[in-house]
């Protein structure tokens, strides 16, 4: 008896480690794909930044309700369209998504690829920002230090740059808003994903023919592989959400929101080593600032989680 109780103990703990390493490895191809965005994107810098913002609606559209409908989740996504109240949601999260990822695509393709990774390393602040303005959040200690000190960062590079990283913050801001707006609306990852590109899909479609009535589109009149890669836009930004999806299902989200910064950190790789932008001392400044408050607020982190694991074990 005891020895099938230990085998059942023992099968239970090899899966759980087969879980964890298969959510690893799911976390990290997402992250490392959504760190090699650039180059995606920097492939296509002689198309308008809002063309292809365009096509990423279009296509991702395409791409998803191939995807809902393999999965098996149409009766969830008529589930949704049903409730108006949610639609109003998720067309402010769609409208929200739409800016971050043209900021994202205009800062590639005019070289500063720099400015976005500072954005991304900015977001996780961000994010607990907003959590206390919009969700009445109290902030340890720890974490109103590592605020303040991504503060210091952005002021400094107003004072000896002269303006705003608006870059950064659009970013951040952008992609802190639309998490916080998915925060509040119970709907998952890939159907939530397929009506905001529904929702921007009319705008998208209209603006397109508008801009090939004027001849200026440039999908139809350009290389093969300019068409080719515009076409792979659905299929670039469904991908890693679903490897994400697939991670966070077996990854503690501490786990998650330590390798988040494995996207601008290879974004800030690739823009210094391979893309040549230049580090000035007020970005560098900015950029330490920024990492010294990310170092206390994860180790902040995890020492409370420890923390409160104790307590509940207790």
């Amino acid at each position: 008896m005891s020895d099938s109780r230990f085998s059942s103990r023992s099968s239970t703990g090899v899966n759980a480690n087969m879980t964890a390493n298969a959510g690893i490895w799911f976390a990290l191809s997402a992250y490392g794909l959504w760190g090699l965005f650039p180059v995606y994107f920097k492939w296509l810098e002689d198309v308008p930044a809002f063309e292809v913002l365009l096509h990423r609606v279009v296509w991702s559209v395409g791409f998803l309700v191939l995807l809902v409908l393999v999965t098996k989740r149409w009766k969830a996504f008529v589930a949704v369209i049903k409730q108006p109240k949610m639609l109003r949601w998720l067309a402010l999260s769609a409208v929200t998504m739409a800016i971050n990822w043209l900021v994202f695509i205009w800062a590639v393709a005019n070289e500063r690829i720099l400015e976005t990774s500072l954005g991304y390393f900015l977001n996780p602040l961000i994010s607990i920002f907003l959590g206390m303005v919009f969700l009445a959040e109290r902030l340890r200690p720890a974490q109103w230090i590592a605020l303040s000190l991504a503060a210091i960062g952005v002021l400094a590079q107003v004072v000896i740059y002269g303006s705003l990283p608006w870059v950064a913050l659009g970013v951040s801001l952008s992609f802190g808003f639309y998490g916080l707006l998915r925060k509040q609306i119970p709907v998952e990852s890939i159907v939530g994903l397929f009506v905001e590109t529904l929702i921007l899909l009319p705008f998208a479609l209209g603006y397109m023919f508008w801009l090939e009535q004027h001849g200026t589109l440039a999908f139809g009149h350009s290389d093969w592989h300019i068409n080719g890669l515009l076409l792979l836009s659905g299929v670039v930004t469904s991908i890693p959400l679903l490897l994400f999806a697939a991670g966070a299902r077996r990854l503690p989200l501490m786990m998650m929101g330590f390798l988040q910064y494995l996207v601008p950190t290879i974004s800030f790789s690739l823009a210094v080593l391979v893309y040549n932008e230049p580090v000035d001392d007020s970005k560098l400044m900015t950029f330490v600032a920024i990492w010294i408050a990310l170092v206390i607020f994860t180790a902040e982190g995890l020492r409370n989680r420890k923390k409160a694991l104790k307590e509940k074990v207790a």
